[in-house]
C-alpha cells in the first residue's frame, strides 16, 4: 500500500510537472501575443501613448554640426585655372529640433498632421571657434547667376559682377554664410539656410497606426501632396516611409527601412548593418547603401534623378544629387561628406577632401520591438556648381565644370540615460519579467516531471526485483 502511495505520488508529481511545463510552453505564444498587443497599443500616435509623448518632442538633444570648406588658393584658381584646394573648418555646433511639433491635428482618416518648426542655437563649447570666424568660399551669387542666366545673357552677369566689385570667391563669417548676408551684386539676402529660425518643414500628414499599426508614422502627404513634383518621374516622385524618427514596430532586419528627407528632396532606403548595444538596449543599425547616389549605369533606379547631363558627364558621375528643382532654382548639389562613394572625377575637381566611412556615412539605430530610432547621424554635404565662360572674366580661366563643396553637416542625437531607463522600465522590464516567468515555469515543470519519472522508474525496478524473491 505504501509503495502504491509512493508510485501514485510520483505519477501525480510527474503529471503536475508536465502540466507546469505545458503552462510555461503555452505562455510563450500567449506572452508574445501580450507583448505584441502592448507594443501596438503604445506605438499608436494618440494622446496618452508612449509613442505620442516621444513623437511630439524629441527626447534627446539634437545637434547640427557644420564643417565649412575654406579655400586656400583663390588667386591661383582665378588667375591660372588651378584646381581649388580646400581645408575643412569646424565643427560649428548648433542645438536644433528643440521645438515641439506645431499645429497637431488628428484627422478622421486615421492620420495626424503637423508642422516641424526649425530653430538653431549656437553652442560655443562644442565649436572650434565663434560664428565670427571667417572662411574663403564660393560666391553663391556669382555661381548662381552663372547657372541660372542663359549663356547669351552672360554679358549682363559680367556687368553686375564688375559694378558690385564681386568675384568668384568671397571671404565671410561663418554666421553670414550659414544664416544670411546682403549680397552686393543681387542686393538681397543670401545664405545656405536663409530664415532658418523662422521657417517650418511641412505640413506633414502621417498615419497614426490606429487602424493598421504597420503604417504608423508612414507619411501620407507632405505639403498637402501624396507625391513630389521635383523629378518629372513617378518613381522618383514617390514619398516612401516615415521621417526616420520612428518606424512601424517589430522591425524585420531582412527588409530595408524607407524614409523621406526634405533636406535632399527624395525618399531613400536604409539597410541593416549590425546589432548593437545602446545603454543596455539592443538596437539594429541601418545605413544608406553606397548605391543610393550611384550613377544610373550602376543603379538604374537613379536615372530619373539625373537632371543635368552636361555637368554629370551624361549621367555617369556618382555621388551627387542635383536638387535645384526643390531649391527654387538655386544650383545646389547634395552629396555625402567629402564626396563619400563619389566618382573619382569629383575628387579631381577639388583637392583636400578625405572621405571616410567612419566619419561620413549616415546611420540609424532602431529599437526593433517599438521601431523607435534611438540614435542617428544624418550626414550630408551642400555643394554648388560653376564652369567655364568666355564672357564672365572671373570664369575665363576655369577649364571645366566644378562641383564645389560649401559645407557638410552632421545632424546627430542619441538616447540619454533618463530615456533609456524609461524604456527599460516601461517596456523591456515587462517583457523580461514575462520571459522569466515563462522560462521558470517551463524549467521547473520539466525538472519536476523528469525527477518524478526517474524516481518512479527506480521504484518500479526495485519493487520488481523484490517480487522475484517472494
Amino acid at each position: 500500500m505504501g509503495c502504491c502511495t509512493r508510485e501514485c505520488g510520483l505519477i501525480a508529481g510527474a503529471v503536475f510537472g508536465a502540466a507546469v511545463a505545458i503552462l510555461g510552453g503555452v505562455l510563450i505564444p500567449l506572452g508574445n501575443s501580450i507583448i505584441e498587443k502592448t507594443v501596438e497599443k503604445e506605438a499608436v500616435i494618440e494622446n496618452g501613448t508612449t509613442a505620442y509623448d516621444n513623437w511630439v518632442a524629441v527626447g534627446g538633444t539634437v545637434y547640427r554640426q557644420f564643417w565649412l570648406f575654406d579655400l586656400k588658393n583663390p588667386l591661383e584658381v582665378l588667375g591660372y585655372g588651378a584646381i581649388p584646394v580646400v581645408v575643412e573648418k569646424g565643427p560649428y555646433t548648433y542645438r536644433t529640433r528643440y521645438l515641439p511639433k506645431e499645429n497637431i491635428t488628428f484627422n478622421p482618416n486615421n492620420t495626424v498632421s503637423f508642422l516641424l518648426p526649425s530653430g538653431a542655437i549656437f553652442e560655443p563649447s562644442m565649436s572650434v571657434g565663434p560664428e565670427e570666424d571667417k572662411v574663403t568660399t564660393l560666391n553663391m551669387a556669382v555661381a548662381g547667376a552663372y547657372s541660372l542666366v542663359p549663356k547669351i545673357l552672360h554679358g549682363v552677369v559680367e556687368k553686375m559682377i564688375n559694378s558690385s566689385n564681386s568675384s568668384l570667391f568671397q571671404r565671410r563669417t561663418v554666421k553670414e554664410i550659414m544664416w544670411g548676408y546682403t549680397d552686393p551684386m543681387l542686393s538681397q539676402v543670401l545664405a545656405l539656410f536663409p530664415n532658418y529660425n523662422e521657417s517650418f518643414d511641412g505640413p506633414y500628414n502621417v498615419f497614426n497606426g490606429k487602424d493598421d499599426i504597420s503604417k504608423v508614422g508612414v507619411i501620407d502627404r507632405w505639403r498637402g501632396e501624396k507625391k513630389l513634383s521635383f523629378w518629372n518621374d513617378p518613381y522618383c516622385n514617390m514619398i516612401n516611409g516615415t521621417d526616420a524618427s520612428s518606424f512601424p514596430p517589430f522591425v524585420d532586419k531582412k527588409k530595408p527601412l524607407y524614409f523621406f528627407s526634405s533636406d535632399i528632396c527624395r525618399s531613400v532606403p536604409a539597410s541593416f548593418v549590425e546589432n548593437l548595444d545602446l545603454l543596455g538596449i539592443e538596437v539594429y543599425r541601418y545605413s544608406l547603401l553606397p548605391d543610393t547616389l550611384a550613377a544610373p549605369t550602376v543603379n538604374p533606379d537613379n536615372q530619373c534623378y539625373c537632371k543635368d547631363r552636361v555637368v554629370t558627364k551624361n549621367c555617369t558621375i556618382a555621388g551627387v544629387l542635383d536638387i535645384s528643382s526643390c531649391q527654387g532654382g538655386r544650383p545646389i548639389y547634395i552629396s555625402l561628406p567629402h564626396f563619400l562613394y563619389g566618382s573619382p572625377l569629383l575628387h579631381k575637381m577639388v583637392m583636400g577632401l578625405n572621405p571616410s566611412e567612419e566619419h561620413h556615412f549616415t546611420y540609424l539605430d532602431v529599437e526593433p520591438t517599438t521601431g523607435f530610432t534611438l540614435r542617428f547621424a544624418k550626414r550630408i554635404q551642400v555643394n554648388m556648381m560653376y564652369g567655364p565662360s568666355k564672357v564672365i572674366t572671373v570664369l575665363k580661366k576655369v577649364k571645366d565644370y566644378t562641383i564645389f563643396p560649401l559645407v557638410w553637416m552632421n545632424e546627430t542625437a542619441a538616447l540619454d540615460d533618463e530615456t533609456a531607463d524609461m524604456f527599460k522600465r516601461e517596456l523591456f522590464s515587462r517583457v523580461a519579467m514575462l520571459e522569466m516567468i515563462q522560462q521558470a515555469l517551463l524549467g521547473t515543470g520539466l525538472a519536476i516531471f523528469v525527477l518524478c519519472f526517474v524516481f518512479y522508474c527506480v521504484l518500479k525496478r526495485r519493487n520488481g526485483n523484490q517480487s522475484k524473491f517472494v
